[in-house]
């Protein structure tokens, strides 16, 4: 999927997460600030990559602030800001998508 304007998903509360992206430059940056970075950052970069793969998105800046989010989280935040920004509103593959 191309990135075709900003979007934002997910609130600040405590065990959920706000994913905002927008159109990369050629590849994924991607950008994490969490409260529990130092137990689980590297699993929630790798649900947040590999949900973006799945997506086929492959050119976006993502910056994700997390937390405590639980992984099923994490992927419905960034599924939810991809089709908000590629303007997808109607048949919604939820969940369909990602495995």
């Amino acid at each position: 999927m191309e990135i075709t304007k900003p979007a934002v998903a997910g609130t600040l509360e405590s065990s959920d997460c706000q994913v905002m992206i927008e159109e990369g430059d050629g590849k994924v940056e991607f950008s994490l600030e969490s409260s529990v970075i130092n137990q689980y950052g590297n699993q929630i970069r790798k649900v947040a990559l590999e949900t973006l793969k799945n997506l086929g998105v492959d050119n976006a800046k993502v910056t994700m602030v997390d937390k405590g989010a639980l992984d099923c989280t994490i992927k419905a935040r960034i599924e939810a800001a991809v089709y908000r920004s590629v303007l997808q509103t109607e048949d919604l593959p939820w969940g369909g998508a990602i495995r």
